[in-house]
């Protein structure tokens, strides 16, 4: 995974900017202004330039700030592009590339971006997240992963992978009948795997019923113990929830800190293993150790920084 937290993503409609200041200052890892299906045909345009205005009159806090761009197959496109980077690209640090089908997709967006950066002569390069949320993008997901070096994120988008599967599903995108086990286990696999070879991370899907946060919760805990780095958020009231599940617990990191000094203790004199509580520690439990332990940091670092 990458250094960048992301335990919570927070989607805001980029047409509403009386929700703006509170989603700065609602604890968020990252916020992203949505240019897509948050905002009417009618006023993408108008949108557009809060957007920008936002960018670069609120203060963000520690938040990432982020724009979510309409798709490459609409007229909005290659707008949301050139106008946000050429006029707020200074305060931009993601753009959210939304139903990927092929790496020709963030190929795209790729070069567009470059092409900016260059001309602009900005210092600091725009990361990508895209999302997964096409079966065709699923198909290829581990070649959209691999796509381009700005992109550190994949998300699963599951109310267009409803759609795009025809899955019959209600507005929680619940299945609506009876399934055995997890109904979005494949798909939340597959874009973990694919995240996971190109060493980037994979954050989980919408929850829309933003009343519901135990629903939230068990959903945000399921995709955790796959791995997943984050979750996105639709409401402020999500993201403590997030915060919570994707940080490690005080035990996790209490059993990191034991295991690992175990094992170094037992690597000086000469052992490759080690017993604790009965548990054999190898070299692979001392990464996993090491993975803990720098999330925690990490988290303590930004957390502090903001304090």
């Amino acid at each position: 995974m990458t250094h960048l937290l992301r335990r919570s993503e927070l989607a805001v409609p980029a047409c509403n900017s009386n929700m703006f200041a509170k989603a700065a200052a609602c604890g968020a890892d990252l916020v992203f202004l949505d240019l897509e299906d948050a905002v009417p045909a009618a006023v993408k345009e108008q949108s557009r330039a809060k957007a920008i205005t936002a960018l670069n009159e609120l203060d963000w806090g520690r938040a990432a700030r982020a724009v979510r761009i309409n798709g490459l197959d609409t007229r909005w496109c290659h707008d949301d592009i050139i106008e946000v980077v050429t006029e707020a690209g200074q305060n931009l640090d993601t753009i959210v590339v939304p139903k990927a089908r092929r790496a020709r997709d963030v190929w795209w967006v790729d070069v567009l971006v470059t092409q900016l950066e260059a001309k602009l002569g900005l210092s600091e390069h725009i990361r990508l997240e895209v999302l997964i949320e096409e079966v065709e993008g699923l198909a290829n997901a581990e070649e959209i992963a691999v796509a381009s070096p700005r992109l550190d994120a994949l998300i699963f988008g599951v109310g267009d992978f409803s759609l795009s599967q025809g899955a019959r599903v209600d507005t929680n995108f619940v299945p609506v009948g009876d399934y055995p086990g997890d109904f979005w286990h494949y798909a939340r696999n597959k874009v973990i795997v694919a995240a996971r070879i190109a060493g980037i991370d994979a954050i989980d899907a919408p929850y829309p019923d933003f009343k519901d946060l135990k629903g939230y919760e068990r959903d945000a805990r399921r995709a955790s113990l796959l791995g997943y780095a984050g979750k996105w958020a639709i409401h402020p009231d999500q993201v403590p929830v997030a915060n919570e599940v994707y940080s490690p617990t005080a035990d996790e990191i209490a059993r990191a800190e034991r295991n690992l000094a175990a094992y170094r203790e037992a690597e000086a004199l000469g052992r490759g293993a080690v017993g604790v509580n009965g548990v054999l520690v190898d070299a692979a439990h001392a990464k996993m150790a090491e993975a803990v332990l720098a999330r925690a940091a990490s988290i303590d670092s930004s957390v502090g920084s903001a304090g």
